[in-house]
């Protein structure tokens, strides 16, 4: 089992019921239920001094964020969640923007249009990951009118997951923050 050979572990979009019952088998088992996420035993300890920055545009954008939020910190990351900073108040990205651009990749959380990850990626420098979620209402398609939106940013930096994939953006930002570092031990072997 994953979580005797390594400490921890994680288990993703998990029912309640599922998590239920795995909780009955793991009683040390916590599950995040929004996120829809377990995590059992201690993540490691933060990685490196790299953060990554979780954005997501509204509370219904939440459920995915957490999840890219949890995984990350199950890979001993260090994250900067934050949260209701949807382009339609864009007064709350601006003022959350150093905390935003301390970090060294963003990961963006929107439903709607997709518009957040373009603006996030207009004032930052760093990558920018961007999930599209499946929430909305109108001609959201679910989730595909963000996707779209996010697919046709014309930021430059910005990658793009599937629909609803917190996961797969925590994993791309993971192996960013790898690079990084290993980049980084190259260039001074000494620290």
């Amino acid at each position: 089992m994953i979580h005797e050979r390594e400490g921890h572990a994680l288990a993703t979009r998990l029912t309640p019921e599922l998590a239920g019952q795995v909780s009955a088998l793991l009683p040390e088992a916590t599950y995040h239920a929004r996120a829809r996420c377990l995590t059992l035993g201690s993540a490691p300890q933060n990685k490196g001094t790299h953060s990554v920055a979780v954005l997501c545009a509204g509370t219904s954008d939440l459920p995915v964020a957490e999840e890219a939020a949890i995984t990350l910190q199950a890979f001993g990351r260090h994250v900067e969640s934050i949260h209701d900073v949807g382009v339609a108040g864009i007064h709350r990205l601006l003022a959350e923007i150093d905390r935003v651009r301390a970090c060294s990749v963003v990961i963006v959380v929107a439903g709607m249009e997709g518009a957040l990850p373009s603006a996030v990626a207009g004032l930052v420098e760093m990558p920018v990951i961007a999930v599209p979620t499946s929430v909305g209402y109108g001609a959201s398609f679910e989730g595909l009118a963000a996707l779209l939106g996010m697919v046709n940013s014309c930021a430059n930096g910005v990658t793009v997951t599937n629909i609803d994939n917190g996961f797969g953006a925590a994993c791309a930002a993971d192996a960013i923050l790898r690079l990084m570092e290993r980049e980084s031990a190259e260039r001074n072997p000494a620290a």
